[in-house]
């Protein structure tokens, strides 16, 4: 659930490309909360704190093939914000960077389960679920503690904020398939 872990499987990228630039009217002041270990000084500057985070709001929703066997829509799981990220991404890009690991353009950065303060912020089933302890009720009665097959999950996000336009990033939607046999 960090930068970096794993985002090379099963990864699902928008065909939505925004620019740094176009996020611009977007940044806002980066802060870690006080409570957690600060950022060393290769990671933290006066010009982070000013408007190092993006306004970037988060939605993921859940349909399972019972759902849209019954008509119900999706049902939203989870919405958040980026400014919640505990790493900015000139943090990531450093961290990533630091060692020497080449960057190249149209390498993709994950940037780990973007979770917010409250319980409906959470990045991930396994949070939302209290790692299993609390399953997730759908509409449809079903109940999940993890993904199964033939549910359906849509995340979308969008920045808007007073005087620019909203700019959305599409939406990114995947399907768990069954697993295949091995005597096909």
């Amino acid at each position: 659930m960090g930068p970096f872990l794993s985002k090379n499987f099963a990864s699902t990228v928008s065909p939505w490309v925004v620019t740094l630039e176009a996020l611009a009217p977007y940044r806002q002041a980066w802060t870690r909360a006080e409570g957690d270990p600060q950022p060393l000084p290769y990671l933290d500057s006066a010009e982070l704190r000013r408007q190092g985070a993006i306004g970037i709001a988060l939605e993921v929703t859940l349909q399972s093939a019972a759902m849209r066997e019954q008509g119900l829509p999706p049902h939203r799981v989870s919405h958040s914000n980026f400014l919640d990220a505990y790493w900015s991404v000139s943090q990531m890009v450093a961290h990533h960077t630091v060692n020497g690991c080449n960057l190249q353009s149209g390498d993709l950065i994950g940037s780990g389960t973007q979770s917010g303060p409250t319980p409906e912020e959470a990045g991930s089933l396994m949070e939302l679920s209290l790692g299993g302890k609390q399953p997730l009720s759908l509409p449809s009665g079903e109940t999940r503690t993890f993904l199964e097959d033939g549910d359906t999950v849509v995340f979308r996000g969008h920045c808007q904020a007073s005087g620019a336009a909203r700019i959305g990033f599409g939406e990114v939607r995947g399907t768990v398939l069954p697993a295949r046999s091995l005597d096909a």
